[in-house]
């Protein structure tokens, strides 16, 4: 079983209070990293977590 869930498109928007047409950008751009099921992207806590440190303007303490 998976240690943490996979979040929508929406919940990655709400949870960073940006447009979902931004996220899917970053999917489509090879910038973020989603997993295709269906019709619709979902996003590993993790690599969520790996492309907001890796964008972040100082190194993580």
């Amino acid at each position: 079983m998976l240690s943490k869930p996979l979040l929508t498109i929406h919940e990655v928007s709400d949870l960073l209070k940006m447009k979902e047409s931004t996220v899917r950008n970053w999917i489509r751009d090879g910038e973020l990293r989603a997993i295709k099921m269906g019709r619709d992207w979902r996003v590993a806590v993790k690599d969520l977590e790996a492309y907001l440190n890796a964008h972040a303007n100082r190194p993580e303490t």
